[in-house]
């Protein structure tokens, strides 16, 4: 079978809206610039962090995950299939190699992308989004715990026969945030529209930024770094565009299935301002 190049762009955060085998998944572009979703995904020795670096290449076998009606979703052809990677792009000329391949289906229409979502032709779950204006970053407190009903559902898929190379359950590794942080923006026909954010490079700045603070109020001071983050340096002060993403059950269940799955933020020239956002 023929191997399939994939460029890594997103890596997921586990949530229990899901079936087991979506917690731990990658999505990325071929070289034909088509927005595909893998899981489950091969394990190695390596740390779920460690294991796929963001804008990494990597070639391995693939065939449509058939268990999933978005056509976006593909499986390794077995678990233990070799994962190798072949290179990884840059950030040079102000990420002009990542923008080659990833910018060529860009949509800026919310409605158009949920028309294509609920439309047996497309059934769009993947999509690269150019927001018109960033409105804000919002910080929502929410339980601290996954829901113990949907993690014993979640549990028994895992012991039906999803097996991962590694010992431990990815799943149980990852701590669900106690915040949900969402963009709320604008699109072109000025629709305003609140995402909530769920991918790994938010949850890991949040961990990592916690573990460093002292004091009664460090989860302020997380939030702090990661507004920080998200809406100074990233809204302000890079070209910003979503990764888009739905889950199964939101896509069958829900008039609005996505969420922000991950953020493509190149530099821009120092000539250039962000005038249209706030």
């Amino acid at each position: 079978m023929p191997l399939t190049k994939v460029l890594i762009t997103v890596k997921s955060y586990p949530t229990v809206s899901s079936h087991y085998d979506e917690q731990v998944s990658i999505a990325g572009f071929r070289e034909d610039g088509v927005f595909i979703r893998i899981y489950p995904i091969p394990f190695s020795k390596k740390t779920y962090e460690e294991q796929y670096q963001l804008y990494d290449w990597v070639e391995l076998g693939l065939v449509r995950n058939t268990r999933d009606f978005r056509l976006e979703s593909f499986r390794p052809v077995t678990m233990d299939a070799p994962v190798k990677k072949m290179g990884h792009l840059g950030t040079e000329e102000h990420w002009q190699e990542r923008k080659a391949i990833v910018l060529k289906n860009v949509y800026r229409d919310f409605s158009t992308v949920i028309m294509e979502a609920k439309h047996e032709a497309f059934y769009t779950s993947l999509a690269v989004f150019k927001p018109t204006r960033i409105l804000d970053f919002v910080v929502e407190e929410t339980e601290r715990e996954w829901n113990s009903d949907r993690l014993k559902i979640l549990q028994e898929e895992m012991y039906r026969g999803q097996v991962f190379e590694q010992p431990e359950d990815p799943f149980t590794l990852m701590e669900k945030l106690p915040y949900k942080f969402s963009f709320r923006f604008t699109d072109n026909r000025n629709e305003e529209i609140t995402l909530p954010v769920e991918d790994w490079e938010l949850a890991s700045l949040y961990w990592k930024s916690l573990k460093k603070q002292r004091g009664a109020d460090k989860e302020q001071k997380a939030i702090h770094e990661v507004r920080k983050k998200y809406l100074q340096e990233y809204a302000r002060n890079t070209d910003l565009y979503f990764f888009l993403g739905t889950t199964q059950n939101a896509h069958a269940g829900s008039r609005q299935p996505f969420t922000i799955v991950g953020l493509f933020h190149p530099t821009m020239p120092p000539a250039v301002i962000q005038g249209s956002l706030f």
